[in-house]
């Protein structure tokens, strides 16, 4: 890892670490009731008992399996979609309306529908998780793949490229940018979905823990909860972040000064 890219985390968690502090001192000061928002240390101190208690890792997997779980398919649909109305206008004919029409449908107000059909048991959770990743997914492919330049494909066919060359070795590598952008979109949309999803007749996962302190006013498991939901989305943020930086090596992007 090089000096810049050092630095560049640094500056990052320093950003991190000085909103906690200011937080925790705010709360010392008494500018914020711990009563209705809870402290970095008192969510630390909980995040610690309920390890101990035996509750808190299986909890995490529970969320982190279903979220991964419902991208893998998810994803998979969406890209098939993507593929097919990008790769071909009666595809986009076929495809294209009825998901930009089931794209306006809130799809979190699903959920009553998808628990009739699904019931309440592991399938509407990873449910959800599916619906809400297939469209950021399948917008940005579809997107990408129209948007590449058309003179790269006649030029690679007039050097005697098939059909499926053209695809394979210029328009695929065009829309992977476009992907990975909505890749990256669906994360934070699949944990949205997860924390709606686990609140229906959960006994495990990050969800269930929050409804637990919903349910007897503990602030400190709540807000535990949350930074969980949202340290998991960053790691999965930073797993696709290096994913793009190394397939993207050879396009540059500007970088402000």
């Amino acid at each position: 890892m090089s000096t810049s890219t050092l630095i560049r985390l640094a500056r990052r968690a320093a950003v991190v670490v000085a909103l906690l502090l200011l937080w925790q001192v705010a709360s010392w000061a008494g500018w914020i009731d711990g009563s209705t928002l809870a402290s970095p240390v008192q969510v630390w101190d909980a995040a610690r008992e309920l390890s101990a208690n035996g509750q808190l890792w299986p909890s995490i997997l529970t969320s982190l399996r279903r979220v991964l779980i419902g991208l893998a398919i998810g994803v998979s649909i969406g890209t098939v979609l993507g593929l097919v109305a990008g790769l071909s206008r009666i595809g986009e004919e076929l495809v294209d309306a009825p998901l930009q029409m089931l794209r306006t449908l809130p799809f979190l107000g699903l959920l009553p529908l998808l628990i009739v059909w699904l019931g309440i048991g592991e399938g509407v959770k990873v449910g959800l998780v599916v619906i809400g990743v297939i469209f950021p997914v399948y917008l940005n492919l579809h997107k990408g793949i129209r948007s590449v330049d058309p003179r790269f494909a006649e030029l690679s066919r007039a050097c005697g490229v098939g059909r499926w060359g053209v695809i394979r070795k210029v328009i695929l590598p065009g829309a992977l940018p476009s992907f990975l952008v909505g890749l990256r979109f669906s994360l934070g949309i699949a944990w949205l979905s997860l924390v709606i999803a686990e609140t229906v007749n959960a006994d495990k996962g990050v969800g269930y823990l929050i409804m637990q302190g919903q349910q007897y006013l503990e602030t400190d498991v709540i807000v535990m909860g949350l930074v969980i939901y949202a340290l998991l989305g960053l790691l999965m943020e930073a797993l696709v972040r290096t994913v793009e930086y190394r397939a993207l090596r050879w396009r540059k992007d500007f970088v402000s000064a």
